[in-house]
């Protein structure tokens, strides 16, 4: 009977302690936030967040990204967003696409931990805490303004590196190959579909895995037909996938310019992080020098794959991997959660530190490396959130009335009565900066990430809402369709309208916004209404006019208000009272 009882003991602590129930508490528990009407600190570029809620409308429409809009990345995460919406219609936004994520991660994090649990459960919980981590605080490891804010650009840059951390995970810690097999389809099909640069960052951490004899040649072969099965079926029901890929192929012409200073930038942004892993893979590869010399030695008697694949999986060379994947993947990158996937290359490491215990120097070394290399991530993310949500205690709430949640932000008081200073004042001398715009300029070159302008784009956004309904009232119509010549159009999922089909979300015209075909102009000509943002007037605004000018050339432009102006379609124009 005793031993009855000290096996349920041991039993429920097993449960208890289990890093599946403490990944199922974090999602219960944001699940619970995410039904209560919380506000954050406003930060830069908030407005990435609004294409999410334009991508949403558009899906819950009918409509079906790359096939009928254009999309800057995959669809994958609009439609997770699209899910996560309507199930937690009042949750802050900034907070509800970050945690919705945990749809797609956390089912591959539980079969990585449940493989690795069974071996080692301080392993198993030394991969999930650092990503869980990562997965609450919706925050980037760079920051792009003085003041602390809340991120809302850089997300499928975020979930991208998430997957990718599973995905090294995966890779060096999981030893059952069916399950590894599965969690490299599945990862890898989130890649391609979330962000294409991801999938490209993840084929080539898997491909090194097979030549260093991770995964076997059957299971590697599982995998990829698993992977091409699904996207031949994706294709033949829809046509996505040919579409998406010549999408791709239509955002590289745009930015192929870009590529090579952005790959140096990628070094210079993460240079501490990368110098550091690439002293510790040094410093590793010193220490078993013997070791490796003797695997080279097999590769040249011997002759053979598995020789070479002793020789390949190695700790030092699985960081320097880590680590070049990382900065690949960071070349195209605003804001994300940089070089996270190198946290279990450099766990690995680690548990094999005790062997170094006869050299104190050379575990020190190891040690202080190790600390440098991963955990500048988490100390950053975990200062940003603490600086914003602490910070917002003596925060003013933005106060607006057709914003639903987009509106759920909080800003510091002189940041709020500088908006409510400029507003007026940018209107006031709309010429100056209309003229600024037409010479490519800025008002600053800083504009985008000013806490001020971003709560100013909501402002105006909510008090063009107002004068529609006023105008609809008066008129007697309805804009049944809506466009934005700008960044991005709220406007469809704020006032329960229709979106036009073809036309870009995220409208960068710099990066993100094709050359317009006739499907495009019919749409635009159809539209009922179109409006221009004008404090300020951007280079980004004179751009899109430029570029959709074609299909406006019908429509009556009037002043909305004092801040937005508005092209009417002509079908009902004459409808309009007199103004």
């Amino acid at each position: 009977m005793a031993t009855v009882s000290r096996h349920v003991r041991t039993a429920r602590g097993a449960i208890t302690t289990s890093p599946l129930l403490v990944l199922a508490i974090a999602i219960a528990l944001l699940a619970g936030l995410a039904l209560l009407p919380l506000t954050v600190p406003i930060g830069p570029m908030y407005w990435d967040l609004f294409v999410y809620f334009d991508a949403a409308n558009r899906i819950l429409d009918g409509q079906v990204p790359i096939n009928d809009f254009f999309t800057p990345v995959g669809p994958l995460g609009y439609y997770v967003f699209a899910g996560a919406v309507r199930l937690f219609p009042d949750a802050q936004p900034a907070l509800l696409v970050h945690w919705s994520w945990l749809v797609v991660t956390a089912p591959l994090l539980a079969l990585v931990v449940t493989d690795v649990d069974r071996r080692s459960r301080g392993i198993a919980f030394a991969l999930l805490i650092p990503f869980l981590v990562f997965a609450i605080l919706p925050f980037n490891t760079r920051s792009f303004y003085p003041f602390p804010g809340s991120d809302g650009f850089g997300i499928y840059n975020r979930q991208a590196s998430q997957l990718l951390y599973i995905l090294a995970a995966a890779l060096i810690f999981m030893r059952s190959q069916r399950r590894l097999a599965l969690v490299v389809m599945l990862a890898m099909l989130a890649l391609f579909f979330g962000k294409i640069t991801g999938a490209v960052a993840g084929g080539l951490l898997c491909c090194f895995a097979f030549v260093a004899g991770r995964i076997s040649l059957r299971h590697a072969a599982a995998a990829a037909a698993g992977f091409l099965a699904v996207l031949a079926a994706i294709e033949l029901s829809s046509g996505m996938v040919s579409h998406y890929i010549s999408d791709i192929l239509a955002l590289v012409s745009m930015n192929e310019e870009t590529l090579a200073p952005r790959f140096a930038q990628s070094v210079s942004l993460n240079f501490g992080m990368l110098m550091s892993g690439l002293l510790l893979a040094a410093t590793v590869a010193f220490a078993e020098h013997n070791r490796i010399t003797a695997d080279l030695s097999a590769v040249w008697r011997e002759k053979t794959l598995r020789a070479i694949a002793r020789l390949l999986d190695n700790e030092a060379l699985w960081l320097v991997v880590a680590l070049f994947t990382g900065i690949l993947f960071e070349t195209q990158n605003t804001g994300s959660q940089s070089l996270i996937l190198v946290w279990p290359a450099v766990l690995a490491v680690l548990l094999r530190a005790g062997r170094l215990t006869d050299s104190p120097k050379m575990l020190v070394a190891t040690l202080a490396l190790a600390g440098a290399c991963v955990l500048p991530p988490l100390t950053i993310i975990g200062e940003r959130a603490a600086r914003a949500y602490v910070g917002a205690l003596r925060n003013t709430s933005l106060s607006h009335e057709h914003l639903k949640t987009l509106g759920a932000v909080n800003a510091r008081p002189e940041v709020m009565q500088r908006t409510q200073r400029m507003m007026p004042f940018l209107a006031e001398h709309r010429d100056t900066f209309d003229r600024l715009a037409y010479i490519k300029e800025l008002p600053s070159p800083l504009l985008f990430s000013d806490p001020d302008f971003q709560l100013g784009q909501l402002i105006g956004m909510d008090h063009a809402i107002g004068n529609l309904l006023e105008l609809e009232k008066q008129s007697g119509i309805r804009f049944a369709t809506i466009m934005s010549l700008n960044f991005v159009n709220p406007y469809p999922w704020l006032m329960d309208r229709t979106a036009p089909m073809h036309l870009a979300i995220g409208a960068d015209p710099n990066r993100a916004v094709p050359a317009t075909d006739n499907a495009e102009m019919e749409a635009i000509r159809d539209v009922d209404i179109a409006i221009l943002p004008t404090c300020p007037l951007t280079t980004a605004n004179t751009q899109l006019l430029k570029l959709y000018g074609e299909g406006l050339k019908q429509h009556s432009r009037i002043r909305l208000d004092d801040c937005n102006d508005a092209f009417v379609n002509p079908r009902l124009a004459g409808k309009l009272p007199a103004r």
